[in-house]
Parts: structure tokens; C-alpha cells; sequence
């Protein structure tokens, strides 16, 4: 209990200081739990637990993620599940959707609210692994007592968010420990785990949603194999990764209006082998793409006329 008190009176400290905040992103998630949560520190508050209904039209909205997660969390608890690791998976609220846990350490996790139907937004039990993850939007650790929670200075955790097809989060990753002996030495291996297995996730993701595309990588971006385009058969951009589009700069504006793979790539589109009419149509399209679809501009760069354009849009199907 002492422990306990002790660190609430540390984390009303830290997080009041002017300075506080701003040298630890764990004050800063402090700060936001007491200024924009309203929550204690050394309030007993366990996770809310939704009800059997709610939980039933949660997992039916996350179908899809959880189809494309499942085989990677079985590989994942595989690596760390006999190190009395619980390993957890979220939809993007916080609500744990599915867990995997050895039997001698289900009690401790139960206890501890890391359990199916839980809720670990930032908002519900302040700053912890998967909440703090979600709300920052990046893989985050914490360690034991940089909890929010003094109920949860006991627990060390490990989490990334996943995204999907367009780069908005639909879930996150969790790898927790509570055991006495775990050092914090081991945390950054614990978040390079549940870091590689979301983007993995959200390859799979974005490949499922892109099936009939062909997935570019875009060269030498820092999130090496995550940063995929998804292109039509005339090197239009149909989508891209969160990693793609930090690399290229991309929204879903500039992903809608119609972009050439090739110009984002610095490459020339390959038309060898393909029919004529195809590769035609593809330079067509994509010269009307860099012109904003404007007919004039686009037959002046071509060196054509105006009614001869129209004629070769109505020609090879590119209406509107």
C-alpha cells in the first residue's frame, strides 16, 4: 500500500511540473490523465468489462482484422508465451478482443483486468501499454511503475497499433508481464515483437484489401517491407500503407484524384509485352491524371487536338 501511495504522490508531482510533460512522453500521458480524463492515480478503478452483447457486436466488427491477426498472435505467443507473458490484441477502442495466456498466470491476469471484454483505453485506466499506443498512435513500453494506475505498477507492457488499408488504426498489439523478476532490459525486445507482427497484420490487411492489385514496395523508405502501393493495370495508385504514405507524402485526396505510380516512383512505367491499346490507354490515363483531368491542358502537352483527344478517350473507354 505504501508503494502504492508512493506513486501517486509521484505522478501528481511529475505531471504538474511546467516541465514535466514536455521531457517524458510518460508525463505527458500523465498530464493528459488527470487534466483531460479527470482520473486519480491511486483511484481503485479495474478496467470496465463490456457486456456479453457488447462484446458479441465488437468481435462481428472486427471480423476482418481479427481473420488476418489470428495466425500471426498463435506465432507470436509461440515466442513469448512460456516466458509468463499474456499476450492481448484490442480492436481500436481498447477492448481486449482476443488474449493468449499459459494457465498458471491466468488468475494473475484476470485479477489484473487483461482479460476478454476489458477496456484499456487511456481514458478508462490511464496510461498503460495498449491504450497509450492507441492514443499516440505508435508502439509504446511501459514499465511497471510509469503506470498511470497504482493498481497496475505491477504490470510491463509492450504494444503497437495496427492499421489498415488506409492507414487508419483498427487495433492494437499487447505483450504484458507481471512477474517480479522481469527486467526492463527486455522491453525493447518485447516492442521490436509486437512491432514486426502489426505490420505484418497490416500487410495482410492491405493485400486482402487489394487482392486484384498488383502491391508495389516503395524503395527506400524507412519502414522497409510495409511501405506498399497498390496499383491498377495502368499505374494508377489505388492505395498505400501508413508507411507508404509517410514515405510519398500521401492522403486519400491525393490517392483519389488519381495518381501515376510512376511519378511518386521516379520510374518508367514498363509497358513491355503488353498490347498496345492497353499501354495507350494507361499513358492516356495517366497524362490526364497529371493534368487534373483537364481535356485542353492535356492535349496541348500531348501535341494533339482537342477533338482528337476526345476521340481517343471515348475510343479507349476513359468517360469522366
Amino acid at each position: 500500500m505504501l508503494e502504492q501511495n508512493q506513486h501517486a504522490d509521484r505522478v501528481y508531482t511529475l505531471a504538474n511540473e511546467k516541465s514535466g510533460p514536455a521531457s517524458s512522453p510518460i508525463a505527458a500521458s500523465w498530464r493528459r490523465c488527470l487534466t483531460k480524463h479527470g482520473l486519480a492515480p491511486d483511484a481503485a478503478r479495474p478496467p470496465m468489462r463490456l457486456t456479453d452483447m457488447e462484446f458479441r457486436e465488437t468481435i462481428g466488427r472486427c471480423g476482418t482484422v481479427m481473420e488476418e491477426a489470428t495466425t500471426e498472435l498463435d506465432w507470436l505467443f509461440g515466442m513469448v508465451g512460456k516466458a509468463g507473458c499474456c499476450l492481448v490484441f484490442t480492436d481500436s477502442e481498447g477492448v481486449v478482443l482476443d488474449r493468449r495466456g499459459v494457465q498458471s498466470e491466468d488468475k494473475t491476469f484476470r485479477d489484473l483486468g487483461l482479460w476478454m471484454g476489458a477496456l484499456w483505453s487511456e481514458a478508462s485506466v490511464g496510461t498503460n501499454g495498449i491504450g497509450t499506443a492507441l492514443a499516440e498512435g505508435r508502439m509504446v513500453t511501459v514499465f511497471r511503475d510509469q503506470h498511470f494506475m497504482s493498481a497496475n505498477i505491477g504490470l510491463s507492457c509492450a504494444s503497437a497499433p495496427v492499421r489498415d488499408h488506409k492507414g487508419r488504426i483498427v487495433a492494437a498489439i499487447d505483450i504484458s508481464t507481471a512477474r517480479h523478476d522481469a527486467s526492463e532490459m527486455i522491453m525493447p525486445m518485447l516492442a521490436q515483437a509486437v512491432r514486426d507482427s502489426a505490420i505484418r497484420i497490416e500487410v495482410n490487411l492491405f493485400r486482402r484489401a487489394y487482392r486484384d492489385a498488383r502491391i508495389v514496395l516503395v524503395p527506400s523508405a524507412s519502414h522497409g517491407g510495409s511501405a506498399l502501393l497498390a496499383v491498377d493495370r495502368d499505374d494508377m495508385v489505388l492505395g498505400a500503407t501508413r508507411a507508404a504514405r509517410l514515405a510519398l507524402k500521401l492522403d486519400d485526396q491525393m490517392i483519389e484524384s488519381g495518381m501515376p505510380a510512376a511519378d511518386l516512383l521516379n520510374e518508367q512505367f514498363d509497358t513491355d509485352g503488353r498490347d498496345l491499346l492497353e499501354a495507350e490507354r494507361a499513358a492516356l490515363r495517366r497524362a490526364l491524371s497529371r493534368n487534373n483531368n483537364n481535356v485542353s491542358l492535356t492535349a496541348q502537352m500531348l501535341g494533339i487536338s482537342r477533338a482528337t483527344l476526345h476521340r481517343k478517350i471515348n475510343r479507349l473507354g476513359l468517360h469522366g
